[in-house]
């Protein structure tokens, strides 16, 4: 079952798993990946938590103790929160300290409300950093405008940053130059950069999504012909950008500092569309020093029946190009497609999150103390 797996991490592609519950923390299914199916390494994200504490299991005694306390319902979420990524790190520990603190990492998001507020991502980056206290976390700061300065700022402070929702290339580039500013920030302050570390999650199948939404409107032929295909290209030129950027003289500057690049993690690998391989956002994107984090439907396609073919990015730059050249051609904005998704991505996890409050402000009153 896991040799796709195995060819795929001897490929250079960290595999990480794209959920989190106390349920697989305690139950051994988190350690039983990590031991047999290649993983090092978990994202969370809203969405993840919110379906995870809603689902209840394992939740009940912390929040009843929470109620007895009478935490708002803001400080509950992050006592219930960040003792799962806790309790996840500490299971990961051993490939963190096996690879340098390369992989085993737990990423945990500041609060999707604050994506477009700079001053108050970098406080709860901090914030969360300090809660967790664990060195093989990475705080997970949105590539909005506003997320850019605070990704230089907590770079700089020496906290390792998973930089999330990026759908533009434009963008990534600019996270990237953000990447780098805190390591010279750092750098200057004379902190030890080896100790820095951080991941750049390009989202992959939503640009599908999107783009084949508006090929379908058009319904021609020749739009027909370009279903499936923006989300892999854009992510191949992605890589693209990643190389150029990593082998820049300024990033040399940083290299001889003993600086670790930020590699690109691949997110939203779950195939959305049923007419397409449910393992394409994982066998398309091999390439050495990436991340795939993928749910855990796709982990098993994987290792069920995934065809690892060696570096698949490498040598696609032209098509990719050619690829996303033809959707200008057809009338469909590249601009447009990954604005709409930057603010959906965000309007999303906001949402999760407040779903995710108001379940537990009901599980807290439910289990409150009377005042008698």
């Amino acid at each position: 079952m896991t040799d796709a797996l195995k060819r795929l991490a001897d490929e250079g592609v960290a595999i990480w798993l794209d959920d989190l519950s106390r349920k697989r923390i305690t139950s051994g299914n988190l350690a039983e990946l990590i031991d047999q199916q290649h993983v090092v390494g978990v994202t969370t994200n809203p969405s993840i938590f919110q379906k995870a504490i809603s689902g209840g299991d394992g939740y009940q005694q912390q929040v009843a103790d929470l109620a007895v306390r009478r935490l708002t319902v803001e400080e509950a979420v992050r006592m219930i929160t960040t003792a799962d990524v806790r309790d996840a790190a500490d299971i990961l520990r051993p490939v963190y300290d096996a690879t340098g603190g390369q992989d085993g990492r737990v990423s945990i998001e500041v609060d999707p409300r604050l994506a477009h507020n700079t001053a108050a991502t970098i406080a709860e980056a901090k914030q969360l950093a300090w809660l967790v206290d664990r060195p093989n976390t990475f705080i997970k700061i949105p590539a909005t405008e506003a997320g850019l300065p605070a990704i230089t700022e907590v770079i700089g402070l020496g906290i390792s940053v998973n930089v999330t929702l990026i759908f533009s290339l434009e963008r990534y580039r600019a996270v990237m130059d953000a990447f780098l500013a805190g390591l010279e920030k750092a750098k200057a302050a004379g902190l030890d950069l080896q100790k820095i570390h951080s991941v750049a999650s390009f989202f992959v199948s939503r640009v599908d999504t999107e783009i084949d939404k508006r090929i379908d409107k058009i319904g021609t032929d020749e739009a027909k012909a370009l279903r499936g295909k923006a989300a892999v290209a854009n992510a191949r030129l992605a890589y693209q950008a990643y190389e150029e950027v990593f082998s820049s003289d300024r990033w040399a500057v940083l290299d001889r500092a003993n600086a670790n690049k930020q590699r690109p993690l691949w997110a939203s690998t779950g195939v959305k569309d049923p007419a397409y391989k449910d393992t394409m956002y994982v066998v398309d994107l091999v390439a050495p020093g990436t991340v795939n984090t993928m749910p855990e439907a796709t982990l098993e396609a994987v290792a069920d029946h995934g065809e690892i073919r060696g570096d698949a990015v490498r040598g696609t730059y032209e098509q990719a190009k050619a690829d996303l050249d033809a959707l200008a051609g057809i009338g469909i904005s590249y601009d447009d497609v990954v604005q709409v998704l930057e603010d959906e991505g965000v309007e999303k996890f906001e949402a999760s999150w407040n779903d995710l409050l108001k379940s537990t402000e009901a599980e807290l009153k439910r289990l409150a103390p009377s005042e008698a």
